[in-house]
């Protein structure tokens, strides 16, 4: 069983499960385990592993249109080295403090691979959930696709500090709480641009119709892709990268677009079946842990 069926196995059984987080009488509540061979490629600082695991958590909080308050992590490892302790935890701080929220600790294990698993914690008495998307409204999405996987490329070749670099994302928690007032439906991109529309349309009981022109694409992909191809699949598929996919009334766009801090694009409209790319079937793919 993989994480997709293992989710839907749960869901059935976890009524307050099923967004990017879970809103428990305002409180935003979000977990996330990242692991040293699927999650740290060789080259990782220990200050980037902190920063990016906290950073996945927090940007859980943004999807949500919430207020992001504070942060804790669980760190394993075989073994305790000073310097990297000290260094994620300065990760984990500086990533909270950006979205202004605090990192307050957490509790140490041993285990056979470093791993780092985290929780976040936010307000919102109105949260943008994933589905109130309906027929007629537009697809937009944050920032530029593809960071991450540029990244990978980058750590294999050998070109560690600009990749650390790269993979140290924004949380989009400004973008998310000004975007919220318009946003019908939001998630984050985290399995990639493909699969959270997917999800978006099964969440909401519709289609989509995106255009792959639209697509805001990250330089650095462009820079690492080896043909139309690959840029396709690292900027759709590839996912990671940590931005806000949100649907929003047409005539909204351009108070959204004042209102947030993050420049948004309209990628595609919202139907009543089907997800679409320039007319043909988009497949659902992307990031899959395990």
């Amino acid at each position: 069983m993989d994480e997709r069926a293992a989710l839907k196995l749960l869901a059935g059984k976890l009524p307050d499960a099923g967004d990017d987080a879970a809103v428990v009488d305002g409180l935003v509540i979000t977990t996330d385990m990242l692991h040293e061979t699927t999650d740290f490629p060789t080259g990782t600082e220990r200050y980037t592993a902190g920063w990016r695991a906290v950073g996945a958590s927090l940007s859980d909080v943004a999807a949500m249109g919430a207020k992001a308050v504070a942060a804790v992590a669980v760190y394993a490892d075989a073994g305790f080295d000073r310097d990297e302790l000290e260094a994620f935890v300065a990760g984990a701080s500086d990533v909270c403090e950006s979205v202004d929220a605090r990192y307050v600790g957490g509790d140490l294990d041993t285990f056979a691979e470093f791993t780092a698993t985290t929780t976040a914690l936010g307000r919102t008495d109105d949260p943008v959930l994933r589905s109130g998307a309906r027929p007629g409204d537009v697809l937009c999405v944050t920032g530029t696709l593809g960071r991450s996987g540029a990244a990978l490329r980058l750590f294999e070749d050998g070109e560690t500090e600009r990749a650390n670099d790269l993979f140290r994302f924004e949380p989009r928690v400004a973008a998310g709480r000004a975007l919220a007032p318009y946003a019908t439906a939001m998630m984050d991109s985290s399995d990639g641009l493909a699969r959270s529309v997917h999800q978006l349309s099964e969440a909401s009981d519709c289609g989509f119709s995106l255009d792959s022109d639209a697509v805001p694409v990250a330089e650095s992909v462009r820079e690492v892709a080896e043909n139309e191809d690959d840029e396709r699949a690292l900027s759709l598929f590839f996912g990671e990268d940590f931005e806000l996919v949100l649907t929003l009334p047409e005539d909204h766009v351009s108070a959204a677009r004042k209102a947030s801090p993050t420049p948004i694009f309209v990628v595609g409209t919202v139907t009543d079946s089907g997800v679409t790319m320039d007319g043909e079937p988009l497949p659902d793919r992307g990031y899959t842990h395990g």
